[in-house]
């Protein structure tokens, strides 16, 4: 497939300044290791980040800022990884490792230095801290302190202030608590611009309202009041991680006031918010490169480490061809050609947009460099005794007899002493390294081919609050199902991860997701549950009780029942989350609780209807799993008090009847019908339920007498029905109609006719569970509760 037979649109993306633009191009909550901090030492070197094969995606351990506890961490990742699998590893590398930024609480900051020993006859000089803003390497709570410290007086061992020391030997004068309590050791905060917490409480009360942040983080810009920006941003990154802009801007801004280390630090925080974002990751490094000391001999290696922690994080992306490139035109300007090499070939068995491209760089790369520069030393010396072989092998097969052995190779890289040989040789290597590379860029050809109308097809690969178009979604769905089928677990999380940041609003893709993940990481599902639920989707019924339904499964009841508290909490009366909660207390055997839940929604009811829903639910739980036939009947005779036209009262109190020994329950069951007749319920109600008292008398009655009363009662409905229907049709009443017509209409006989052919066909379609109709009860098809239809089907059975 040649380069030009593949037209991919090359859009880039930029960060999301306002409410229309394009947002943040980025993908996912991906592993982030920790990057060196400017201005240190650097945490790692080039040995610890070791080249990865192209199929792997991340290496298993790549955080290697960790301290003591690094090893084990580790070994429990290689014992999971040979458990679960690939999935495992890279759900754990794209997933877990950055779940910390939604932590609630910081890990706490490093311990103290030792104090200094108690000063002897003559003390030493005590050094005082530098005023530096002093930042932790991923404490987010930082922020909002101030960024500068004054000098602090050092302390001996036993608490008591330490005596200074000019440096002419002359001991300071104690300063009074007077003149200390007089001099502020911070300098106060600015106050605050007028409209601010106007704005912030428009921004807090609706979290939803983006247009709302925006004017708010465009105005605190304006004011350039560093904590007011500190505040506003920090909020808005919580409810919208996603936005690449404003992080940027948010960093430009620190940088501006001169808070290096602060700007880093937001950089960080974003990168681990959105690690798959190529821009926010050029941005960081150009950075990085702009702010390091170039005369620190460390500084290459920092900068190296950076650029390997971005292509692992995001370097998998279709579009991630940027990145790779200046990483290759970093090393270049490095003059380390055998490892612009190395990139070349982690990047020539990556599909990405621009495959054919690197390819052909490559191959300039080759032809316009000796390969004893551009080839590491041992694969040169290989390559070289390869081709000493293959010419050997070429010798005996052209005359037949034994040639003369060949001069020795030189060691090392060193050139041949002939120079016609040494032409060959380099000839000969191009064309090897480039012959065996074409292979992996055929392979690489044929798998991008396959994806490449999926990701034609995607418009908008940023984050914004604006909906997708229907063939957007629809070209997610069938690129993940695509990658499912044919790609590796690996590319499938990638794909995850790219989609969810376009799709964070729809939640049909974080559940697709965090199915997809069951079978392979608990912890990976578990993530994906809490990211979608406490940032993108805080206010979606469904995946939150998807989340307590899994946390359940795992055992975790204390927080499958916070996870619900909290959404009931966050989304009061919603009857679908306390009915969990209620089957939730039941499934444990705490009945009491089940039936308390129910009670206090039953008192809390916003309205009859309201109050009858959870009156019938409070009366099954009494009556079915209780076996307590007078608290639920009691409770059914309240709730009709309160609610005298709901047939639904009447019907499950006659189930409730019905459930005993209706020869003995005679009474109780004809003083419910009766009770149901004289209640002002509508007439094709009251007429409905003396039908089936009527059968019921028929067929379990034992007094003739109230089978013909209850049978006229019925004729009598009837006919007032008939009536109202007839003045609904035509519009007249039925008294102005003929005498003849009338007459007809009320003749005994053909009265008693029409009611027996009424009785028959009721008889012949009776059924004894004809309260059956109760059952649109347990499908919450009543009232306003219809949209909670599939409430008890929103979670699959546990995995057999």
């Amino acid at each position: 497939m040649d380069e030009t037979d593949l037209h991919l649109s090359g859009n880039t993306n930029t960060g999301m300044l306002d409410s229309e633009s394009p947002a943040m191009e980025s993908n996912g909550d991906a592993f982030l290791p920790d990057l060196p901090v400017l201005g240190q030492a650097a945490d790692w070197s080039m040995d610890q980040v070791a080249p990865e094969p192209l199929t792997n995606i991340l290496p298993e351990d790549s955080d290697v800022s960790q301290e003591a506890t690094g090893a084990e961490q580790q070994k429990s990742q290689q014992n999971n990884s040979t458990e679960l699998g690939s999935v495992e590893k890279a759900v754990e590398q794209f997933q877990l490792a950055s779940a910390q930024l939604f932590q609630e609480e910081q890990p706490p900051p490093p311990s103290p230095p030792p104090p200094p020993p108690p000063p002897t006859e003559e003390p030493e000089p005590e050094p005082e801290q530098p005023p530096e803003y002093k930042a932790d390497a991923w404490s987010s709570q930082q922020d909002n302190q101030e960024m500068s410290v004054m000098p602090q007086p050092a302390f001996q061992e036993d608490g008591t202030e330490a005596t200074q020391i000019t440096g002419d030997g002359m001991e300071l004068e104690e300063t009074s608590n007077q003149e200390m309590a007089e001099e502020p050791l911070v300098p106060p905060e600015p106050e605050l611009p007028s409209e601010f917490e106007r704005l912030l409480k428009g921004c807090e009360e609706n979290p939803d309202d983006f247009n709302g942040w925006v004017y708010l983080l465009q105005y605190v810009e304006q004011e350039n009041v560093l904590a007011a920006v500190r505040k506003t941003f920090d909020l808005f990154s919580l409810r919208y991680p996603y936005c690449y802009g404003y992080w940027k801007k948010y960093a430009d801004i620190e940088k501006k006031h001169g808070h290096v280390q602060v700007a880093e630090e937001v950089y960080r925080r974003g990168l681990q918010a959105i690690p798959l974002s190529v821009d926010l990751w050029l941005h960081y490094l150009t950075f990085i490169k702009e702010n390091s000391d170039l005369t620190d001999p460390e500084t290459e290696g920092r900068i190296r480490a950076a650029y390997e922690h971005a292509v692992l994080a995001a370097g998998t992306d279709f579009r991630s061809d940027r990145l790779w490139e200046s990483f290759i035109n970093w090393e270049t300007e490095q003059q380390k050609l055998a490892n612009v090499t190395a990139i070349y070939d982690r990047i020539l068995g990556i599909p990405t947009q621009l495959y054919s491209q690197h390819f052909q760089r490559f191959k300039d790369h080759v032809q316009n460099n000796n390969p004893k520069h551009f080839l590491a030393e041992e694969e040169f010396v290989m390559l070289r005794l390869e081709l000493s072989k293959s010419s050997l092998a070429a010798m005996v097969g052209e005359d037949g007899a034994t040639p003369a052995p060949p001069e020795d190779l030189p060691p090392g890289t060193e050139d041949l002493s002939d120079p016609a040989k040494r032409v060959t040789e380099i000839e000969n290597m191009r064309h090897k390294v480039i012959e065996v590379r074409q292979e992996v860029f055929n392979h690489n050809e044929h798998e991008v081919s396959k994806r490449w109308t999926f990701e034609e097809g995607i418009k908008r690969p940023y984050f914004h609050v604006k909906a997708l178009e229907k063939t957007q979604l629809n070209n997610w769905k069938e690129y993940l199902d695509f990658e499912i089928e044919n790609g590796t677990p690996e590319r499938v999380v990638v794909l995850f991860e790219r989609c969810l940041i376009a799709c964070a609003l729809y939640e049909e893709f974080w559940i697709k997701y965090a199915k997809y993940l069951e079978g392979y990481s608990t912890d990976g599902v578990r993530h994906v549950f809490k990211k979608a639920c406490t940032v993108h989707l805080p206010r979606k019924p469904a995946i939150h009780l998807l989340w307590a339904g899994f946390e359940e499964q795992q055992g975790n009841v204390e927080e499958a029942r916070r996870i619900l508290m909290s959404l009931e909490a966050t989304i009061p009366g919603l009857a679908m989350v306390r009915l969990r909660r209620v089957s939730l207390e039941r499934r444990r055997g705490n009945l009491e609780e089940a039936e308390a839940l129910l009670k206090e929604a039953l008192e809390s009811a916003r309205n009859s209807s309201e109050s009858s829903f959870y009156a019938v639910k409070l009366a099954r739980l009494q009556m079915k799993v209780q076996r307590s036939l007078s608290k639920a009947r009691k409770v059914l005779l309240d709730a009709i008090e309160k609610d005298q036209t709901n047939p639904k009262l009447y019907l499950n109190l006659l189930e409730l009847e019905y459930s005993g020994d209706v020869m003995q329950n005679e009474t109780e069951i004809l003083a419910c019908f009766d009770r149901a007749l004289k209640s002002p319920m509508p007439l094709d109600s009251r007429l409905l339920f003396c039908q089936r008292k009527v059968e019921f008398l028929e067929d379990f009655g034992t007094d003739i007498n109230v089978l013909v009363a209850t049978y006229e009662q019925h004729q009598n409905l009837q006919a007032e029905s008939e009536s109202t229907k007839r003045k609904a049709e035509n519009g007249y009443d039925s008294s102005q109609e003929p005498d003849l017509k009338r007459q007809r209409i009320e003749d005994p006989s053909s009265a008693a006719a029409h009611t027996m052919t009424d009785v028959q066909a009721s008889n012949s379609a009776y059924n004894y569970n004809w309260y059956q109709q109760y059952g649109g009860w347990g499908q919450n098809s009543w009232g306003q509760y219809n949209q909670y239809a599939q409430y008890n089907q929103y979670y699959p059975p546990p995995p057999t």
